[in-house]
């Protein structure tokens, strides 16, 4: 069965400004329909590569070499989280979560008191950053919102954002971070002689030099430190927290559990290949905007992680991801592009147990996958408006979830009748 390539992007800023849905939607059971101005920005590329049409609405013309303009590099990111904080009255701060290998901040931006957490992270991988702009526009509304309406949600939820976590990556324009095996025996000394960890590269994205894929770097034991025997590990088990940017959203993850009993849920944003099609439901043959998962943690859903880790609420992750799918459609129709949304490459037997959603899961939150179609590297500019309304939407989507408590009363089967994009969900 084909697996979709993870696409990459380089960095993102919105340009397009949309009325906050907590101004103009009805915290309420479901999200309810907001009235949006979308303006498609769409620059020349130098050059165009042709893909495949086919049926349905939109093109997926990937670019050689796409325009970074108009997305946030790390130092734009941080000058706008910082005006984001002055001008909130304190309602949102902003902390120095921890520094990547290059010295660069890792920033976590907090707004709201409530009981029900929500972590999302963005950009893990460098050049996957159209969560970065949905996350500083989300804060930004947040920040000086004083309508009832977002009082209320403010006072239900704590979100948590960090909408940078690599971005030594970032500034390459790759997925790996830059950080060398020598560099990190040097920081775990017991690591000498070790074989490199699996998920660790001498080169990334045609650059010579040495990092890891970040989103591997996760082990659901929160107070795990690495050894030597465990090395290199496999694809299929937990990872090491080899790296700084791992360890600071661990450390985020385990100091809000501490603070407010429990991170109910954690969203993880990503990209996806650009170019496919929704197959089956109102939107049959139609360019998918993203795609959402559960966390996948093998057959069973994870049942070999149950005696050791027995938070694990798959039903729970799934859940929370349908919430996440009904709110665009409860807000856009369900035949509007930025709805074409359905479910990620997941057979019964894919498993990444060192990934952040799985980790987390294994700790009783509910994760969700958001893989954006394309964007940055693929497609530059085009559709860059329509792509970060939809993230931004899916993931106030669930806020207003768990703000009302709508997601605790959905069956999380229902996620299954969601649409996919031409895979077999038969495991081999």
């Amino acid at each position: 069965m084909p697996q979709p390539m993870p696409a990459v992007g380089d960095d993102a800023r919105a340009t397009t400004d949309v009325p906050s849905m907590f101004s103009r939607r009805r915290i309420g059971a479901a999200a309810a329909a907001v009235a949006v101005a979308l303006t498609a920005s769409v620059l020349t590329a130098p050059s165009a590569v042709a893909a495949p049409e086919g049926p349905g609405q939109g093109s997926c013309k990937i670019q050689e070499d796409p325009s970074w303009s108009g997305w946030s590099n790390h130092d734009q990111v941080g000058r706008t989280l910082a005006q984001i904080a002055k001008n909130s009255g304190g309602r949102v701060t902003v902390d120095v979560a921890g520094r990547s290998p290059q010295g660069r901040e890792l920033w976590a931006a907090r707004v709201g008191t409530g009981d029900r957490v929500l972590l999302v992270t963005s950009a893990i991988h460098g050049n996957e950053r159209t969560g970065t702009e949905a996350l500083l526009g989300i804060l930004k509304d947040l920040s000086n919102g004083n309508d009832a309406r977002t009082r209320q949600l403010l006072q239900e939820i704590t979100l948590v954002a960090m909408p940078m976590v690599n971005p030594d990556g970032g500034e390459l324009n790759r997925r790996m971070n830059v950080l060398s095996w020598d560099a990190t025996v040097a920081q775990f000394p017991q690591l000498a002689g070790a074989p490199r960890a699996w998920y660790h590269r001498l080169t990334g994205d045609g650059i010579n030099l040495p990092g890891y894929d970040l989103n591997r770097d996760f082990n659901p034991d929160l107070n795990y430190v690495p050894r030597a025997a465990d090395l290199p590990g496999r694809d299929t088990d937990a990872g090491f927290f080899l790296s700084p940017e791992s360890r600071a959203i661990r450390d985020v993850y385990v100091k809000l559990r501490a603070e407010k009993g429990a991170v109910d849920a954690y969203i993880d944003l990503h990209h996806m290949g650009p170019c496919d099609r929704i197959t089956g439901g109102g939107q049959d043959g139609k360019l998918i905007t993203f795609s959402l998962d559960y966390p996948p943690l093998g057959v069973q859903d994870g049942a070999k992680y149950r005696a050791t880790y027995p938070a694990l609420d798959q039903d729970k992750s799934r859940r929370y991801a349908l919430s996440v799918y009904n709110g665009l459609v409860d807000t856009y129709g369900n035949q509007s592009p930025l709805a074409a949304v359905g479910r990620y490459f997941h057979p019964d037997n894919r498993e990444y147990a060192g990934q952040g959603r799985s980790a987390f899961a294994l700790n009783g939150t509910g994760t969700v996958l958001f893989e954006v179609r394309g964007q940055q590297d693929d497609l530059g500019q085009k559709q860059h408006g329509m792509m970060v309304n939809s993230v931004r939407t899916g993931i106030e989507s669930l806020m207003a979830g768990l703000a009302t408590g709508s997601v605790d009363t959905l069956d999380g089967n229902d996620f299954f009748d969601l649409p996919d994009y031409g895979w077999d969900t038969t495991a081999d």
